[in-house]
């Protein structure tokens, strides 16, 4: 009879090892599918702060540059060539340069020795005098390079400027 109990309670014992195997599988089952979603938010999470940051500094450049139209004292002139495009500002006697190359847009003022970049990862930048009903204005679309593969959106911004004088 003794031995039966032995048996009984080696047959339990072994249950209970089994059940504690299958606990701990689904345990690093749902582990699994957990990190998973969690590092999917985290890299969507990392996603659009850059959209955000790209977006801020976006329009922080927009702003300036629509300062800078409106303060224009003399004619604004554009050059554009298969690599870069320039646009000369002349306001109260300095130029004011916006300088859009190797994906790069930096506004500079030759005479002060100022020198700065609005935006790194440009893809597109176009501005461009958009005259209409005898208001003078500038229009300038800009297309930033998206960070991820992911994005679905492009950054597309339109910014558009009246200056006081003639053209």
């Amino acid at each position: 009879m003794k031995l039966r109990t032995n048996i009984s309670r080696s047959r339990e014992r072994g249950i209970s090892l089994i059940e504690c195997l299958v606990y701990i599988a689904v345990f690093a089952i749902l582990m699994n599918i957990g990190g998973a979603a969690f590092y999917f938010c985290w890299d969507h999470t990392k996603a659009i702060i850059y959209a955000t940051d790209d977006i801020e500094s976006a329009l922080r450049a927009g702003e300036d540059w629509r300062a800078d139209v409106r303060a224009a004292t003399g004619k604004i002139s554009v050059e554009t060539t298969a690599t870069n495009e320039i646009i000369r500002i002349p306001e109260n006697g300095n130029e004011i340069v916006y300088r859009f190359e190797s994906s790069e847009l930096r506004r500079e003022i030759p005479a002060q020795n100022n020198f700065r970049l609005l935006l790194a990862k440009v893809k597109t930048s176009q501005m461009k005098a958009d005259d209409r009903d005898g208001v003078h204005a500038w229009r300038w679309e800009l297309e930033l390079t998206q960070r991820r593969k992911e994005n679905h959106l492009p950054l597309l911004f339109t910014f558009e400027a009246v200056t006081k004088i003639a053209p």
